[in-house]
């Protein structure tokens, strides 16, 4: 039970953390959207998509070196029973042998995107708007790289408190210099598409550099003491950490990263030129795929911030479970996750879908944004109960095989982007969108049930959803016929709210019912009442 307790206690507040940046970032997107126009969030998430490829290599998994490296060394030197000292100068060499890693993988790419980022911009990129952007992005790899090896030792420590006031500095920072930056006049022969887009770049790369400065800080104000006496030189061996050491552990998981990156990365630049073959212009291309990447993608995924929170703590635990061999306890945790997450994404599609409207108007004044929303809301629960399978696989020691499965996810998306946007435009990019992430989920479960050997239940995993979405459904159609004292918009958020209290009502109550429990009671009550 304290193990629980435990669990669920960072769950929740790693939930309320993520709950609360998300938040934030989509309250920002909207803003910049509204700011800029769907044009220029086109030409951002472009730009972005080369950048995230960039950052993948920059990094190159220095972040898991850093982690691994502290969290071994860490437990080496307390079974040795150090002292402070040893401990001093154990995280020196785990910070020292990462940041060189980091910083000759992240100058090296900050380098070559820097010096090539005109033939990316004018011929990769297809718009020459790009390139000044890139050059800014360029400037925040290094920065970036190194954040991400100190962070990694706050991980390994386990201060992960110290983690989250990074991002939350680097949010705060991004949000005032682009929000200043944007509220500027344009300057005089500059285009305001061009300018939109650096101005958002810019706030990010100012904010990398802020959080590597406070990360810095951060480390070197960092008191960990442990009593013990200090060692003596011929018992650290093995304390030390090495360049050679954070390779071997990075660049396994690196080389992965970059091929699916990379396919990403492919695949978003193929769909702009697929949609001007298709017959739509430059700005119409960029507008759509602003619109689907830049504002419909981040508000469907911003409820996963729950999900998330929790799969992340799934791999420890799932990783303890096989280390003992509980083989049961594994089968019915994996059942309830796979209950929980489904049980969460309906409730969320529905909303999504019966709001849709009333979403894309109020956050980001666009009826485009409404109606993609309303396309993609079905697909929610598989997009959400992939992060939630990905997890189990990875706590069963199956990470490699859901890099595979992501790897292939990847390849089959650039390939159909290739084949169907050119002939069927934006309904093309959404099918292959359907189309992946059915596929994903449907080789992730197959592998999870073939490692697991479980059957799941059918009444709670399927049954439960449908019964809670159409009893929720029906109370909210008459409860939605009796008036309000509300302006418009109030009254839907009002009926959103009761719709999603009604769904983890009858959520809990056929959950219950699946279990036996709730018969059980009414049985137990009338025994009670006969005698």
């Amino acid at each position: 039970m304290k193990k629980v307790k435990m669990f669920l206690m960072n769950a929740t507040g790693l939930a309320a953390v993520n709950i609360t940046l998300r938040f934030v970032a989509v309250s920002f997107n909207a803003y910049v959207a509204a700011k800029i126009g769907s044009e220029s969030m086109g030409l951002f998430t472009l730009v972005m998509s080369v950048y995230g490829l960039a950052v993948v290599v920059a990094t190159s998994g220095v972040n898991l070196a850093s982690v691994r490296l502290t969290a071994e060394k860490h437990a080496l030197l307390e079974r040795r029973g150090a002292g402070d000292g040893d401990y001093r100068r154990c995280s020196s060499s785990v910070i020292r042998s990462c940041i060189l890693y980091g910083a000759l993988f992240s100058s090296v790419t900050s380098a070559v995107l820097f010096f090539l980022s005109h033939p990316v911009g004018t011929y990769l990129l297809g718009d020459v708007r790009c390139v000044k952007s890139l050059k800014v992005l360029s400037l925040s790899l290094v920065p970036i790289a190194l954040s991400s090896a100190v962070s990694g030792y706050f991980t390994g420590i386990r201060k992960v408190y110290k983690n989250a006031v990074s991002v939350i500095a680097e949010q705060a920072v991004k949000i005032a210099i682009t929000s200043a930056a944007l509220t500027a006049a344009v300057p005089s022969g500059s285009d305001p598409i061009e300018y939109a887009c650096l101005a958002v770049v810019g706030g990010s790369a100012v904010a990398e550099g802020a959080t590597l400065i406070l990360n810095v800080l951060l480390y070197a104000l960092d008191s960990k003491r442990i009593p013990g006496a200090a060692l003596h030189k011929e018992n650290t061996g093995g304390c030390r950490a090495t360049l050679r050491e954070a390779a071997e552990i990075s660049l396994p998981t690196a080389v992965g990263s970059y091929a699916r990156q990379g396919l990403i990365t492919a695949e978003h630049l193929a769909i702009p030129w697929g949609m001007r073959r298709n017959g739509s212009t430059s700005s119409q291309a960029l507008s759509s795929y602003g619109v689907l990447q830049g504002m419909v993608f981040p508000l469907i995924l911003f409820p996963a911030a729950l999900l998330t929170s929790f799969s992340g703590l799934l791999i420890p635990e799932f990783a303890e479970m096989k280390s003992t061999g509980q083989t049961g306890k594994i089968r019915k945790a994996m059942e309830r996750v796979i209950s929980v997450s489904l049980q969460f994404s309906v409730c969320a599609s529905a909303v999504f879908i019966l709001f849709s409207r009333y979403l894309g108007d109020s956050i980001y004044k666009s009826d485009d944004a409404g109606r993609y929303i309303l396309i993609i809301a079905p697909l929610i629960p598989i997009m959400y109960l992939d992060s939630a399978v990905d997890a189990m696989l990875k706590g069963l020691g199956a990470q490699l095989d859901s890099m595979r499965i992501n790897i292939v996810d990847a390849a089959a998306s650039f390939v159909l982007v290739v084949i169907l946007v050119p002939k069927f435009g934006i309904a093309g990019y959404i099918a292959v969108i359907y189309i992946c992430e059915i596929l994903n989920d449907t080789l992730s479960l197959v592998r999870l049930f073939s490692i697991t050997k479980a059957r799941i239940s059918v009444r709670r995993v399927v049954l439960v959803p449908l019964f809670s979405t159409a009893a929720s459904l029906g109370a909210l159609f008459f409860i939605s016929r009796i008036p309000l004292p509300f302006p418009a918009r109030s009254g839907t958020v009002f009926h959103m709210l009761i719709y999603i209290a009604l769904y983890a009502a009858f959520s809990l109550l056929g959950t219950s019912m699946s279990d036996g429990k709730f018969i059980h009671s009414c049985k137990k009550n009338e025994a009670g009442d006969i005698s």
